[in-house]
């Protein structure tokens, strides 16, 4: 029974979060479509993949990520070295960013068509060189964004002025960047923040929160993710308007 019980905690968290999703698609595949699902049997066993992976993936937070980001906050906390600190913070963002499978698929997709386009040269050198000053370029801007974030709650400096003048400049900015890097500067904002950076991210400000005297993790302890979204459209277009 204890086996039963545990497994059922594991999975009965990703069966309702997958849930709604599940009951939307067969609404519209039989009620509007009206018609069978392709391939039935894939797609089951494809379900069950997800749910298992989701599971063990959300687990993995729980008794992995989170944990080790609080730790380490705490560490440097302790440590009392913001140099050490703002160093990790910067390397956090960009290592975890410049991985980041999304953000790979973007920037490829990106020289592709910046090839395409007459952007650059038609040949592989050139869309691989773009890709990757794409990639360093966000990876760059997500490391800033995160010690920017640091330094935030290590001030006790109010999030939303920082918010509204990062989104003030990307207004001024997307008036002078080339029509072509601005659709691309926006989507950098949404791909950087990956399924490992967000959890270590957010583990590593509210802990830093809890350790510092004087601040609420509630309150500053969130807003480093708000900055890893939108420092690489500032960066991408500033990146466009230099090549």
């Amino acid at each position: 029974m204890n086996f039963l019980h545990s497994l059922w905690s594991l999975f009965s968290g990703s069966i309702r979060d997958l849930l709604p999703i599940i009951l939307v698609i067969a609404f519209f595949q039989f009620a509007v479509l009206q018609q069978p699902i392709p391939n039935l049997g894939e797609i089951v066993v494809g379900v069950i993949f997800v749910l298992i992976g989701l599971s063990l993936f959300v687990r993995g937070l729980e008794s992995g990520l989170f944990p080790i980001g609080e730790s380490m906050a705490h560490a440097f906390a302790r440590k009392g070295s913001a140099t050490w600190l703002l160093l990790f913070a910067f390397s956090l963002g960009f290592a975890t960013t410049v991985a980041e499978p999304a953000l790979i698929a973007v920037a490829g997709e990106a020289a592709t068509v910046a090839s395409g386009g007459g952007m650059i040269e038609d040949n592989d050198a050139a869309r691989d060189s773009y890709a990757f000053g794409l990639r360093l370029t966000v990876a760059l801007s997500v490391g800033f964004a995160i010690v920017l974030g640091v330094v935030r709650i290590l001030k006790g400096w109010p999030i939303q002025y920082l918010i509204i003048g990062g989104y003030a400049g990307i207004v001024v900015m997307t008036f002078f960047a080339p029509k072509e890097i601005i659709g691309i500067a926006y989507d950098a904002g949404g791909v950087t923040t990956s399924t490992i950076t967000v959890p270590l991210v957010t583990a590593l400000g509210v802990g830093l929160a809890s350790s510092i005297k004087g601040r609420n993790p509630m309150i500053d302890g969130f807003g480093l993710i708000a900055f890893a979204s939108l420092t690489p459209m500032i960066f991408v277009m500033g990146y466009g308007m230099v090549m």
